[in-house]
């Protein structure tokens, strides 16, 4: 519960977490983000680290300091998803058969079920979408080792799932966060951008249930 609670104020105020951060630390603000990068992309028992709003905070932090490369951050972290997803390929190559048939305490199998159907509905455009959906994002390249998607067509749509969520968020955060109603509302900004993450899981899980009463 209290890993829960610090987590919520890690999301809540990310912009704040990472300028102590950058004090704290310095350029190493690199490879902790390119960490945090990786380990949610990368790790299928880590789904819920804060993705979207953490690169628009990363974004608003590079304007506001202008002492980090935006540049530089965009690659290292375009790297860390391509990366993160080509580990969670393996390891789903590796060991997601057993995990569908058995009951995990490390991974929801109700995530992976509703995951492997979006993965159904919309093919190898899954790991692209995936990159924009919380917790999807995570399961989505694990549920491709586990099925029979290839490698290189795997790797193809990583990458171009990669690029664009990554700079997307990214220019988003350094363009807009220096405006007065973002700099003013940035929590409810956050909050938004969460909001608008989960909707595509949320009208899914709707329209399940009422497929399921129909």
């Amino acid at each position: 519960m209290e890993y829960l609670k610090k987590l919520i104020d890690f999301i809540l105020h990310i912009d704040k977490y990472l300028q102590v951060i950058f004090q704290d630390y310095g350029v190493w603000i690199y490879g902790i983000l390119f960490a945090i990068i990786f380990v949610e992309t990368g790790l299928v028992v880590m789904p819920f680290l804060p993705g979207d709003s953490l690169l628009f905070a990363t974004g608003a932090l590079i304007k506001a300091t202008n002492e980090l490369n935006i540049w530089l951050m965009g690659t290292l972290l375009f790297v860390a998803a391509v990366l993160g997803d080509t580990a969670n390929y393996f390891v789903g190559k590796k060991l997601g058969k057993a995990v569908f048939e058995r009951e995990s305490k490390w991974i929801k199998k109700e995530y992976l079920l509703r995951t492997q159907a979006f993965y159904d509905k919309h093919g190898g455009k899954a790991i692209i979408f995936a990159r924009f959906v919380p917790i999807v994002r995570t399961f989505a390249p694990f549920v491709a080792g586990v099925g029979t998607m290839n490698y290189s067509k795997f790797l193809l749509y990583n990458i171009v799932g990669g690029f664009v969520w990554v700079w997307s968020f990214l220019w988003l955060g350094y363009f807009f966060a220096e405006t007065e109603i973002v700099r003013k509302n940035f929590t409810l900004v956050i909050f938004g951008i969460i909001f608008l993450s989960i909707m595509p899981a949320v009208i899914e899980v709707v329209r399940h249930k009422m497929k399921k009463t129909a």
